[in-house]
C-alpha cells in the first residue's frame, strides 16, 4: 500500500484499543485512516498492534503485557516511533516513554504534525502553532525531556524544538499573544468576506482527501494544491466561478477528519467561518471509500457543531471513476455486504431518498459535470434571485464550450 523507500521515512507502529465503544470493525477502520495519516507525516508502518480492553488503562493506555510486547518488538526491529489512535492523557504519555523507550505520538499528535508540514501561509502557521501550543501545555515536562533526549522527526515539528527551557508561564503568554494575532487576522478576513459584493458564496465541504481541491481546479480552472494525502490543503482558497452566465464565489476548505483534535477546531475557527458565511454548502464525498457513509455522518457532526447545518446544499458523491465492488456468483447464499453494492444499488438506496440534490462525478475524468454544473446553477440562482432580486443577470444556463 505504501511507499517503502525507508531511507526517507521512520519506521512506526500503530496501537489500538477494541472497547465498549469502538468493536473490531470500526478499529480496523480508524487504524487504516491512521496508517494513512503516519503515511502522509512521512513514516512506514511496520505492524499493527491492538487489545481488547473494556476501557484504556489510565497509566499505559493498553496492558502492561501488551506494553512489553510492543517494546520488545520495537527494539528488535529499530522502531522510532509508536503512534497510538486515541489521544493520551500526559501521565499516558510520561509512562509509555518510560516503559517503552522510543518516541510515543497519539492521533491528535500526528494531526497536528501534518498541519505543522502542510501551513502555507502566515496565517495558518499562527492557526497551527497555536494548537500545538494548546496540546503542549498540559504535556510541557514530558516534551522538553523527551526533546532533550531525540530531536526532530515526526511530531517534532514547531513549537518547542529550540525552546527546551520554556516553562509555562512563557507558553501561556505565546497562547495569549497568537490568540490575539488570530482575532486581528480574523477581522480583516471578516471585512473582506464582507466586501465581496453582491455574489452568492458556495463553499467545498467534506472529508479530507475526496477531491474537493481536484474538484475546485475543475471548476474554477485554477491551480489548487492537490495531492493523494490527507490535509494536502489547509489555506482556504476563494475563487470567481461563472457557471453559464452567472457568477459566484467558490471557497475550498480543509477536510474534516474524525476524531479532530478539539485544538485544530478552535483554531481554524477562520476557516470555518467560511462554512458558516456561505450561502450554499456543496459536500463532496468519495464514493469509493470503504467507509464514506461514516465520514458523511463526521462532515455533519461538524457543520452541526458551528451551526452551518441547515444551510442549502448540494451532494456531490466523487470518485466513481475509482469505484468498484465485488459481485457474488448466483448461487452464492451466504449475506451480502457492502462490499457486494454496485453504484446503481447505492444510488438506489437513501441517497434517492436525499433531501438534497444529489450527484455522482469524477472530478478526474470530469464525468457528469453538466449534470453537477447545472445543479450549482439552479442552487446559486434560487439564493441570488431571493437575496438580490434587481440584480440584472440574464438568468439562462447555456453549457461551457469545453463540457465533455
Amino acid at each position: 500500500m505504501l511507499d517503502k523507500k525507508t531511507h526517507q521515512y521512520e519506521k512506526a507502529v500503530l496501537v489500538g484499543l477494541v472497547t465498549r465503544d469502538q468493536d473490531e470493525e470500526k478499529l480496523q477502520e480508524y487504524m487504516d485512516e491512521l496508517e494513512f495519516l503516519a503515511y502522509t507525516a512521512g513514516a512506514t508502518v511496520e505492524k499493527r498492534f491492538t487489545q481488547k480492553l473494556t476501557q484504556p488503562d489510565s497509566k499505559t493506555f493498553v496492558g502492561s503485557g501488551k506494553a512489553e510486547e510492543i517494546k520488545a518488538y520495537v527494539k528488535e526491529n529499530e522502531i522510532g516511533t509508536v503512534i497510538f489512535d486515541d489521544e493520551l492523557s500526559p501521565s499516558q504519555l510520561k509512562n509509555l516513554e518510560r516503559e517503552i523507550e522510543v518516541k510515543i505520538l497519539d492521533r491528535t499528535n500526528l494531526i497536528l504534525d501534518i498541519f505543522a508540514q502542510r501551513a502555507q501561509t502566515s496565517y495558518a502557521r499562527t492557526q497551527v502553532e497555536l494548537a500545538q501550543y494548546q496540546y503542549l501545555l498540559p504535556r510541557l515536562t514530558r516534551m522538553w525531556t523527551h526533546l532533550e533526549r531525540q530531536k526532530g522527526g515526526i511530531g517534532m515539528r514547531g513549537p518547542g524544538e529550540t525552546e527546551i527551557e520554556t516553562d509555562r508561564r512563557i507558553i501561556r503568554d505565546r497562547i495569549t499573544l497568537l490568540k490575539e494575532k488570530l482575532k486581528t487576522i480574523d477581522k480583516q478576513m471578516a471585512t473582506q468576506r464582507n466586501n465581496r459584493g453582491k455574489v452568492v458564496r458556495a463553499a467545498l465541504v467534506g472529508y479530507t482527501n475526496v477531491g474537493k481541491s481536484t474538484l475546485m481546479n475543475a471548476l474554477s480552472k485554477s491551480e489548487v494544491f492537490a495531492e493523494n494525502k490527507l490535509f494536502a490543503t489547509l489555506d482556504t482558497t476563494v475563487r470567481k466561478v461563472v457557471i453559464g452566465n452567472l457568477p459566484f464565489l467558490l471557497t475550498d476548505t480543509v477536510g474534516f477528519i474524525r476524531k479532530l483534535p478539539t485544538q485544530l477546531v478552535e483554531s481554524f475557527k477562520s476557516t470555518l467561518d467560511e462554512v458558516r458565511e456561505a450561502d450554499l454548502l456543496i459536500h463532496v464525498v468519495d464514493i469509493s471509500h470503504e467507509s464514506f457513509e461514516d465520514h458523511i455522518a463526521s462532515v455533519n457532526q461538524i457543520l452541526m457543531e458551528i451551526n452551518a447545518h441547515q444551510k442549502p446544499m448540494i451532494m456531490v458523491f466523487n470518485k466513481i471513476d475509482d469505484f468498484s465492488y465485488e459481485k457474488k456468483d448466483d448461487d452464492d447464499l451466504t449475506p451480502s455486504t457492502r462490499k457486494n453494492i454496485s453504484l446503481e444499488e447505492w444510488k438506489k438506496t437513501w441517497m434517492a431518498k436525499s433531501k438534497y440534490p444529489t450527484v455522482f462525478i469524477s472530478a478526474l475524468t470530469k464525468e457528469n459535470f453538466s449534470e453537477m454544473k447545472k445543479m450549482i446553477y439552479d442552487e446559486v440562482m434560487k439564493i441570488h434571485i431571493s437575496r438580490f432580486p434587481y440584480n440584472d443577470f440574464l438568468f439562462e444556463y447555456f453549457e461551457d464550450e469545453d463540457e465533455e
